[in-house]
Order: structure tokens, then C-alpha cells, then sequence
């Protein structure tokens, strides 16, 4: 039985004919027009996707396929509304939500439409990728919400334990009853042991799990806490690299705490996602461009992945008054273009741009940019001035043909606080990027036990249009994880490491197992 209104048997005479009509290749648009739904209506992409199933044609009509072309289905859920330590003035306040977000944003309007129930927002998101015709036995948890390690432990487990709930009862086509909303609840760590254990089989998977914190709530403990919550990502707000901007703005620490988050994180081999900010309070588009180069020329820091959220001036937020008082002044959106083309090209390839710009409604600025294109208008401008772009986001091979035999395997290497990290990639002739694998090389003795002696081993990802667990295609289930995993055995093994380490997700474990990695208490190794 079909999750959704729409009956496909009820509207056959039409939908048959514009199914059978986009099969012989017709124009989509073209065919939309000649069998409408009705005489002033036509059918929606995702009521020809549920036809294609209900009539058992091969599902290739995919809406917003950009979505799920970097092979996994991104599930973004938000955290109730709850007090922030930080006194940040550039934050938006909104008391619906938590801190910095607003009603406007798409992840936010899902929040309230869900009273922040995490089963609930999992469940409608799943559904809305289901219609549209992707496939959703992958997923990677996004927990967004301000600072995670300030919500009560208690809260915690049992938000994460719900989520996992939602994935473990999502089963694709079948109709499930939303339950009533919870917002909060109890939830001890033997349930969610329970629910991941579960989940490891489960049609749907958890792949990755993000959460997002401050600096200076990064400690030891807090480490081993987001691991026994299955998180493999941190998402950490940086902002900027300047002790003086940071104090101009109230962000409450200091690039000393950064520096020690990074610390901590790379030698427990998470992935760590930096949020940078331009045009805050008391910079100008020399610091920032100055700023930013930081980022990676130091050590310290060099982040796996980067959003980069020029500040957007919000009537809410402190930054306001200073702007009425004539103290700030947002850039002029070419003031913004210079910083930002000048920044993309020095961004190396071994990260990934996830954001360039926040998802504020325009009717939320003040002033300052508000054009939601403006990632389009970077790259751009980048690519006609003839400099070259090398992130991960732009080089992706989406949903593009590989031939296995063209592929290169190419290794970038680079220091560390910790050690030597080895961006190892598979890339096509013409550079874009079809799998890669992170292995850390610690030269500094981690402080969790079972980690010490092993090369680790961040991430892995295969890109291509999402797919179902045991689906071949183009660029996925071509064998290239299990290149790049032999690879970093072979590296590790070279330098005398006496195991090899991975932070696999919840939903991975099953993955490695059949690679030689047995299960630790909060990781997985193989013996070299």
C-alpha cells in the first residue's frame, strides 16, 4: 500500500500513456501537456514516479536528483529549542527554535511541522525522498540544532535513539503511522545500543551521523560520548581565527580552544566540518581573505570540510544595533564576490564546500546579500577568470559515465597537529572525483586506548547517484572502496602501524566486517 493520497490505479487511462510516452524518450515537459491529470492540473514529477512503481517500470525519472548525487540520502532533523552558552551578536534569535535558526529555513519549517519529534522529522523526510524517486537505505544523520554538548546527556541519547528508531521502522512503499509528537524523553545508553545494533541490518542506514558543537565544549570525555552516540562527523563552529574578532563579536573562546578541538577530534579520527564567517564585526575583506588562509597554511586546523557563511544581518541579532548606530556595515554583494572568489581557489582537494552561503530567506536580510545563487555566481566568475577550482563538492562525478579502466589513483599528503593525513582518491582524466579514502597517520599518541598503534582510516565514499544496498551502477559498487581500504593497509603497513583503525558508522559495520575489520568498543580494526 502506498504511502501517499495519490492512487496511481485511479488514474491509469492518463498516467499509462505519459509513462509509455517518456519511455520512447519524448520530451518530459512535451508529454506533461498532452495527458494532463486533469484539464486544468498536471501530474507532479513525484505522481509519475509512484506510477512507475505501482505499473513496475524501472524507476530513472529522479526528482532534484542533485539531492542524492553524492551517493549517500542527507536526513537533516533539528534539536528543540534550548538555551545556547554562547553570546554570539551576530546570531539571529527566534523563539521557536534553537539559536542562530530561523522559521524561514527548510530544515527549520520541517522541525516545526514536526514539534521537533527526531522519529517524526526522520520519517516525513524519508517520505519526501521516497516520492521523489531516491532511493533511501543510505542515510546520513545531520543533527542540527546549535550547541549539541550543552543539551542535557539525558536528552541526547534519547534524541539519537529516536532517530535511529525512525530508520530502523522506515520501510520503502509501506504506509506507516506517524506516532503522537514527543519533544522530549528518557532514553538510557542500553536502548540505543539496542536501537544500533538493530539498524546495522536494518533497510535503512545510518552511514554518517553530524552533530555540531563549539570549540570549547570539545574535551576527552565529550569525544568518547559523541562516539558511543555513533557520531562520525563534528560539525564545529570556528567562525574565524582572529582573538580579537572572535572578542569583538562575544563568540566566548578563543582560537587556542579551536586549535585543541582540532586536537582532539583528528586524534580520534573524526571528520571535522569548520563553520568560517566573513564580514563579522570588526573585519573587512582584507582580514577576512587574510583570515582564511589561515585555515589551511596552519596545521592546526586544515578541516575535512568547510561552510562558509558570510554574515547575514538579521533584525533579531545584536549585530543589528550596531548596524543602526552606523558601527557594521554588511559588504555590498561585490565586496562579498571579491572575498569569496579569491578564497575558492586557494581551498585544497582533499576538502569539500558544503555551504557557501546560509539558507536565510532574503526577507529575513536587512541588508547585505541576499541572493540564494550566489555559490553559481562564485564558481563562475572563479572558472572565467581562469583559475582553477579543486574542492571536492565542485569536482564530484554525480551522475556522469566512469570507465574503471581511465581511473588514476592520486594521494595528496599534508601535516597535521597530529601527524600525516593521506587524501587517497580515484579520479577520472579529466579530475573529477569518483571515490576517495582519508587515512590518518598519528605521530602523536591518541588518548583512547584502543587507537593506539593504528593508522585510521576517516572516511570513505564512493560518489554516485544514491542506490540500494547490493545495487551496481556507474560509479558505486565498482569495487573502489575496497581499492582504496587495500591501499591503506598496504600504506600502514609499510610504516610499521600494528593495526588499522576505522570510525565506521553504524550502518557501515557490517561493511567492514567483510574487509577483515572486527568490532572494537567504539571502533573497528584489522590487524596488520
Amino acid at each position: 500500500m502506498s504511502k501517499f493520497d495519490f492512487n496511481p490505479k485511479d488514474h491509469q487511462k492518463k498516467l499509462l500513456p505519459l509513462i509509455k510516452a517518456l519511455k520512447s524518450g519524448q520530451t518530459y515537459d512535451r508529454v506533461l501537456r498532452r495527458y494532463p491529470k486533469t484539464t486544468s492540473t498536471l501530474f507532479t514529477k513525484a505522481e509519475i514516479i509512484n506510477g512507475l512503481r505501482y505499473f513496475e517500470y524501472p524507476i530513472d525519472l529522479v526528482a532534484k536528483p542533485v539531492r542524492t548525487s553524492s551517493g549517500v540520502v542527507p536526513v537533516t532533523v533539528l534539536t528543540k529549542p534550548y538555551p545556547c552558552p554562547g553570546t554570539c551578536i551576530f546570531c539571529p534569535l527566534d523563539a521557536n527554535l534553537p539559536k542562530s535558526y530561523l522559521s524561514s529555513e527548510p530544515g527549520a519549517q520541517r522541525a516545526l511541522t514536526n514539534r521537533f519529534d527526531p522519529f517524526n522529522q526522520v520519517i516525513t523526510r524519508l517520505n519526501s525522498y521516497y516520492a521523489n524517486g531516491h532511493n533511501t537505505d543510505k542515510v546520513e544523520l545531520i543533527v542540527l540544532g546549535g550547541t549539541w554538548s550543552f543539551y542535557p546527556l539525558s536528552y541526547q541519547i534519547w534524541f539519537i535513539n529516536r532517530c535511529f528508531q525512525a530508520l530502523n521502522a522506515f520501510q520503502s512503499g509501506q504506509t506507516l503511522t506517524l506516532p503522537k509528537f514527543q519533544t522530549t524523553g528518557q532514553a538510557a545508553w542500553i536502548q540505543l545500543k539496542k536501537s544500533q545494533l538493530q539498524n546495522q541490518t536494518a533497510a535503512t542506514r545510518c552511514v554518517g551521523l553530524s552533530l555540531e558543537t563549539r570549540p570549547d565544549f570539545i574535551s576527552q570525555s565529550e569525544v568518547v560520548r559523541l562516539r558511543k552516540l555513533g557520531c562520525t562527523k563534528v560539525q564545529l563552529g570556528v567562525q574565524s581565527l582572529d582573538n580579537k574578532i572572535l572578542r569583538l563579536n562575544r563568540r566566548g573562546h578563543t582560537i587556542q580552544a579551536t586549535r585543541k578541538a582540532f586536537r582532539l577530534l583528528r586524534l580520534s579520527g573524526f571528520k571535522i566540518q569548520a563553520h568560517w564567517m566573513a564580514n563579522l564585526y570588526g573585519s573587512s575583506v582584507k582580514k577576512d581573505i587574510a583570515d582564511f588562509k589561515k585555515i589551511f597554511s596552519q596545521s592546526y586546523y586544515r578541516p575535512d570540510e568547510l561552510k562558509i557563511y558570510p554574515c547575514s544581518l538579521i533584525a533579531s541579532a545584536q549585530l543589528f544595533n550596531y548596524y543602526q548606530k552606523g558601527l557594521y556595515r554588511p559588504y555590498t554583494q561585490n565586496q562579498l564576490l571579491s572575498v569569496l572568489t579569491t578564497i575558492l581557489p586557494l581551498i585544497p582537494a582533499y576538502c569539500r564546500v558544503t555551504r557557501m552561503i546560509r539558507d536565510f530567506s532574503s526577507a529575513d536580510i536587512v541588508s547585505g546579500n541576499k541572493a540564494s545563487n550566489f555559490r553559481q555566481l562564485v564558481e563562475s566568475t572563479v572558472l572565467k577568470a581562469g583559475q582553477t577550482i579543486q574542492e571536492i563538492r565542485f569536482r564530484e562525478i554525480r551522475r556522469h559515465p566512469v570507465a574503471l579502466k581511465q581511473l588514476k589513483l592520486k594521494v595528496i599528503n599534508y601535516k597535521t597537529s597530529t601527524g600525516q593525513e593521506k587524501f587517497l582518491q580515484f579520479v577520472t582524466p579529466t579530475n573529477h572525483l569518483v571515490a576517495f579514502l582519508r587515512l590518518s597517520l598519528l605521530q602523536t599518541p591518541p588518548f583512547i586506548k584502543e587507537l593506539q598503534t593504528s593508522a585510521i582510516i576517516r572516511e570513505i565514499h564512493v560518489y554516485g547517484q544514491a542506490l540500494n544496498l547490493g545495487e551496481s551502477a556507474k560509479t558505486q559498487h565498482l569495487g573502489l572502496g575496497k581499492k582504496l581500504i587495500q591501499q591503506a593497509v598496504l600504506i600502514a603497513r609499510k610504516l610499521k602501524f600494528k593495526q588499522l583503525s576505522v570510525i565506521s558508522s553504524i550502518g557501515t559495520k557490517p561493511y567492514y566486517r567483510r574487509y577483515g575489520f572486527s568490532d572494537g568498543l567504539l571502533y573497528q580494526h584489522q590487524r596488520l
